[in-house]
């Protein structure tokens, strides 16, 4: 299987040297290998365990981060909002 290894890295963002191509294409070759060969999962298809459930937390308001700060991290804004690339018609 081949890879567009420079149009995997700019939808993730990154930018890779093109001489490690070849490296990256073959790593992501071999870790779609492993998923491929993961067994399935037997059993009725649930996998809670029933001697230790889930609790859900209680929702309570907390403190978060502004927006203008969490904003400041983003590589484009218009509007308060973050600007992404178009990726379907």
């Amino acid at each position: 299987m081949e890879f567009d290894i420079q149009h995997v890295a700019k939808l993730s963002r990154l930018k890779i040297d093109p001489s490690e191509e070849e490296k990256f294409a073959n790593e992501m070759a071999n870790i779609i290998q492993m998923v491929e060969h993961l067994p399935d999962i037997q059993g009725d298809g649930t996998l809670i365990d029933p001697d230790h459930p889930m609790t859900m937390r209680k929702d309570e308001v907390e403190p978060s981060f502004r927006r203008d700060e969490l904003l400041k991290n983003a590589p484009q804004v218009q509007a308060g909002c973050v600007v992404v690339p178009k990726v379907m018609e």
